[in-house]
């Protein structure tokens, strides 16, 4: 991460061999907490490079995101499916070799997808939701096996489920009927 007061000459790019960084992807560019020059910037939100190393080192918190670049992100318009499937394989089977493995839980996510891949219409909703059915994969030991889950889930799930894993409160604006995807794991291991 580079400091906030260097300029920066590449952010946007779709040029073969950059980095397509793409701000309005990272949520956590959205709080003030996490602003350039603050200290919790520069203490938790690294690049994908510092993620695999404390990968390695099994220092990864307890609760990590991981947004691949642009040109990795298989968003439909500017990127391809296949370079980034390959790049979740690769850093799945890098997560299956670290020492961390034993006690890991992967959620993998999609924000659209414009619903091309699906085989019938979205569940009805409200206005905000829940719209478009997504895919979601879910790479754990813990993971059922050979399982597909069909409990509707939003997006605050993935919250849901670390608010329940930690015995946290829950937060605001977590939607009460979604699901916690705990129907998604073996809890007798």
């Amino acid at each position: 991460m580079q400091p906030p007061d260097v300029k920066r000459s590449v952010i946007y790019t779709l040029k073969p061999g950059t980095i397509n960084f793409l701000p309005h992807h990272q949520p956590f560019n959205y709080f003030a907490r996490f602003a350039p020059g603050t200290p919790d910037r520069d203490r938790h939100l690294k690049d994908g490079e510092d993620f695999v190393q404390a990968l390695d080192a099994g220092t990864l918190p307890q609760v990590a995101f991981y947004k691949p670049t642009g040109d990795l992100n298989q968003h439909p318009g500017y990127t391809d499916v296949l370079s980034g499937d390959q790049h979740i394989a690769d850093l799945l089977a890098h997560i299956r070799r670290s020492p961390l493995w034993p006690k890991v839980a992967v959620i993998v996510t999609y924000d659209e997808n414009g619903g091309f891949w699906d085989h019938m219409p979205p569940p009805q909703g409200d206005r905000w939701g829940p719209g478009t059915r997504i895919p979601a994969l879910i790479i754990s030991p813990y993971a059922k096996r050979r399982y597909v889950d069909r409990t509707p889930y939003d997006t605050t799930s993935v919250l849901k489920f670390i608010t329940r894993r930690f015995g946290l409160e829950p937060l605001p604006g977590v939607r009460a009927g979604a699901g916690d995807l705990l129907n998604a794991f073996d809890l007798a291991q």
